[in-house]
């Protein structure tokens, strides 16, 4: 009996299947074969009941959306040869008791295939107590966890074994046992190996080339290492070999016998040497991928036109292209990519080559012939940026269903073509001509389908054309570092499709439209160094998705925009050099700015006290931890964000932004009072800048917390007291700026405060010490003027005087109360009373004359 489709009632949970012969179990029992494969059961549980079909020896439920247990009834099926429950949505689990009856009884089993189920309970040592009859074995994906037993290949019948994708077992190939290791000649069934993406060590072992019948063999993405076993290129049968992504090194053999293999994938390694001819004369390679490699020489000649797939990209390769690829009529995809090639695209080479879909030449050196008539008709994708072409290549024009088009960071000079503008018009959705010497009118692209358009660092002349209103799908829109006026249009922030708008560095004025769209998915909007005037639209809410805001350099004014702390996403947020002012008053949502990394307020016309409030809740500054994400840059595949930056006293733009980076500039503005003791708690901080304002007080110690900190700023500020020594621990810091303050007493010495030089500290006539030429014994050194008021009761002057000390003089005296000051902090010189008493006579008349004004304002 065989069932090969149920598909109604799709959902529904099965008890009983029946074939013409009633519903009652007993008379299916006799079922020999079931195949529900390529339904959808709508995340249905198995049937226990198909346990109750003793006689069933073949069952297949893949693909058809199970979910849930794998039941132990199944286990009972002791007759059961094939058993496939692979492919359900990841949904199916099996538990450790149901595998150890399903090794337990399924003993005739000689295919078993559970792709995609999840077996992160199962100990990976089990999988030799299979079956002994068992030739297929297929787990992938199935998060096997844990150590893997060396012989696992020593199950006597196998023929296919793919672990495929379970990254989270460990093992190696090479600590076999001397009995598995006499037994190859026994275990020469094994014809298909996978063992991708398994997290695999060591050297590949020579003797895998033993295995006479293998035809298959994928060792990709894993961690071998070690020279490449030249045996595996005389397995006669081989017509598979994936090694890429792994770490071999050495050379490619340079004879080979018996050879004839359909797919070579050996990219993304460390081999090197020249390409061996035998490369080239396999009659049958459909597929040759070495690209990511250290390959030097030539690329020699092809003798057959089996060839669809070459991809060479990565190489030290050198020379022109051989003749013979223009003999290579079945070729689809061709990437020559990151070479030192000499090119001429627009020869006849290419002429023949009707079925190319895929072109990619870019970072070598291509010439263009544009007098050549011919065309590539079914080309999907070109890309030759970076390869100093200066003219689009004018068989573009007969290309109509051109997908994706690449020719940036060339010298294309001129106005863009307006043919450009009908390629792929039905097709087109990415295009890319940044980093060109292209001028005149924004250009007109007629696509329906454009996504993403890269068309920055360019001379761009007038308004952004109101075709881009047609563009309904597009994501990103980079228009940057151009000389675009105008205003921005309207249907840009319409958009519910738009991710990343940047349109830094031109000049667009006006203001920024009012109207973002309430279900937007902006994830990047950048207005940088534009002409932007009048205050931000409060839609700006709207952009629940937004992570990168920056409207730095621009004319906008109006309070701080508080309102933006609701962004729950939001981890940039620049709005530098504009014409914002006011105090920033307390938040107006409860955890304000949770993800913010980067802000940057700085050159407006903020005033009032530091925003205490905002600092407590900036979470995503508070936590360290670097571990794994060192490498990650914020952005997307196609759009990685870029930012510009007062780094270390320098401005900066940064092509790619680490996540990792995190930094506070609120300089050049008006704030005043004291620096919160809380930014001590900021402790993934790389940058603080409170330059240029008005700020008094001393510089907390908690700063010295700051053990990520590279660059601080405080310069040009009225802070007082002593450099707290806990700065001492900052050993990440590579940039001090102190300078013009009222900071006393001794610099700090050691670890990294030895490297900082006097620039540092200029213009604080009372600090001393290493590096300034004044040494601290040295009291003709000129003092700051007297501090105010209200830092007198925490001061520390250089000398140790304090207006703690002034106090105990009111209390007992004056003459009494300098000396108990004098004995309390510090013997020094007698000059040292002098300057006491000086002191103490201007703190005593400045009290004086603020009483008389309290009594004249009374009068």
């Amino acid at each position: 009996m065989i069932l090969l489709i149920l598909k109604q009632p799709v959902g529904r949970r099965i008890s009983t299947v029946a074939l013409g012969m009633g519903s009652s179990v007993t008379k299916t029992q006799a079922m020999w074969r079931l195949n529900l494969a390529d339904n959808d059961f709508n995340g249905s549980l198995i049937p226990s009941e198909f346990g109750n079909f003793k006689s069933l020896t073949y069952l297949n439920l893949s693909y058809s959306v199970f979910s849930g247990q794998i039941p132990f009834e199944i286990s009972q099926l002791s007759s059961l040869v094939s058993l496939d429950l692979s492919k359900n949505g990841g949904l199916l689990v099996i538990k450790a008791p149901v595998w150890k009856r399903v090794i337990g009884n399924l003993t005739q089993l000689r295919e078993l295939i559970l792709d995609s189920t999840n077996m992160s309970s199962i100990r990976p040592n089990s999988l030799l107590n299979l079956s002994s009859s068992l030739t297929t074995l297929s787990l992938r994906e199935c998060d096997l966890r844990g150590k893997l037993e060396n012989n696992i290949l020593y199950l006597p019948s196998i023929q296919t074994l793919d672990l495929t994708g379970n990254s989270n077992l460990e093992g190696s190939l090479l600590m076999f046992s001397r009995e598995f290791l006499n037994s190859i000649d026994n275990l020469k069934s094994l014809k298909h190996l996978a063992l991708p993406n398994c997290n695999f060590t060591g050297s590949i072992p020579a003797w895998l080339g033993n295995f006479t019948k293998l035809t298959y063999l994928d060792l990709s993405n894993n961690s071998f290492s070690g020279l490449l076993p030249s045996s595996l290129f005389n397995l006669p049968n081989l017509s598979t070999l994936n090694l890429r992504y792994n770490q071999l090194v050495g050379p490619l053999p340079s004879h080979v016998s018996g050879l004839n293999l359909i797919i070579l994938s050996l990219s993304s390694n460390f081999l090197n040497g020249t390409l061996p001819s035998w490369l080239f004369s396999m009659p049958s390679l459909e597929t040759l991928y070495l690209n990511g490699n250290q390959f030097v020489g030539e690329i020699g000649e092809f003798k057959y036109n089996s060839l669809r797939h070459l991809d060479l990209g990565y190489n030290k390769l050198h020379g022109s292209i051989p003749r013979s690829v223009s003999r290579l009529v079945n070729l689809t995809s061709l990437s020559l990519s990151s070479n030192n090639l000499s090119i001429m695209l627009g020869s006849e080479m290419f002429s023949k080559l009707e079925n190319l879909y895929d072109l990619v030449l870019s970072k070598n050196s291509v010439s263009i012939n544009n007098n050549a008539a011919y065309a590539l008709p079914n080309l999907l994708r070109l890309n030759l940026s970076s390869s100093n072409i200066s003219e689009f290549p004018i068989f573009l024009r007969l290309t109509t269903n051109l997908q994706v088009l690449d020719l940036s960071n060339n010298q294309i000079y001129g106005q863009v073509p307006r043919w450009l503008g009908d390629v792929g018009m039905n097709s087109l959705y990415y295009v890319n001509l940044r980093g060109n010497l292209l001028q005149g009118p924004f250009p007109i692209l007629n696509s329906s389908n454009l996504q993403f358009m890269f068309f920055s660092n360019n001379k761009f002349t007038g308004e952004i054309s109101s075709f881009i209103c047609d563009a309904i799908y597009l994501r990103v829109l980079d228009l940057s570092h151009n000389n675009l006026s105008g205003m921005i249009p309207k249907c840009l922030v319409n958009s519910t499709a738009l991710s990343v708008l940047d349109l830094r560095m031109n000049s667009i004025n006006g203001t920024i439209p009012a109207t973002f769209a309430i279900r937007n998915n902006f994830r990047n909007i950048n207005l940088n160094g534009n002409q932007l005037e009048g205050s931000l639209p409060p839609s700006l809410a709207n952009c629940r998705d937004l992570e990168v805001l920056d409207l730095g350099n621009n004319k906008i004014s109006g309070a701080f925009p508080y309102w933006l702390g609701s962004l729950q996403k939001l981890q940039v947020l620049v709005i530098r050099s504009n014409r914002f002012q006011g105090y920033i008053d307390n938040p107006k949502t409860k955890f304000p700015f949770p993800n913010l990394r980067i802000i940057d307020i700085s050159n407006n016309q903020f005033n009032g006290p530091l925003p205490l409030t905002y600092f407590e809740y900036l979470k995503a500054m508070m936590n360290v931890d670097e571990s794994g994400v060192a490498s990650k840059y914020m952005g997307e595949h196609f759009y990685q964000d870029s930012l510009n930056i007062m780094m270390k006293g320098h401005n900066i733009e940064m092509e790619r932004v680490l996540t990792i980076l995190t930094s506070i500039d609120f300089s050049n503005n008006s704030f005043r009072g004291e620096m919160p003791k809380i930014i001590g708690r900021l402790k993934s901080l790389k940058g603080l800048n409170f330059s240029y304002n008005n700020l008094t007080g001393y510089i907390p110690s908690s700063i010295g917390n700051l053990t990520n900190l590279e660059w601080l700023d405080l310069s040009f500020n009225k802070l007082g007291g002593k450099i707290p020594s806990q700065l001492v621990d900052l050993t990440s810091l590579g940039v001090l700026q102190l300078s013009h303050n009222q900071l006393t007493g001794h610099i700090p010495s050691g670890k990294q405060f030895n490297t900082f030089s006097n620039d540092s500290y200029t213009e604080n006539l009372g600090l001393c010490g290493f590096p300034l030429s004044r040494t601290c014994d040295n009291h003709e050194a000129k003092q700051p003027p007297p501090p105010t008021l209200q830092q007198d009761e925490n001061l520390d002057h250089e000398n140790g005087f304090g207006w703690q000390a002034v106090s105990i003089g009111y209390a007992c005296g004056t003459i009494f109360g300098m000396f108990m000051g004098y004995l309390m902090f510090k013997i020094g010189k007698p000059k040292c009373i002098v300057r006491m008493v000086k002191l103490e006579q201007h703190i005593m008349l400045r009290r004086l004359k603020k009483n008389a004004h309290k009594r004249g304002g009374r009068r």
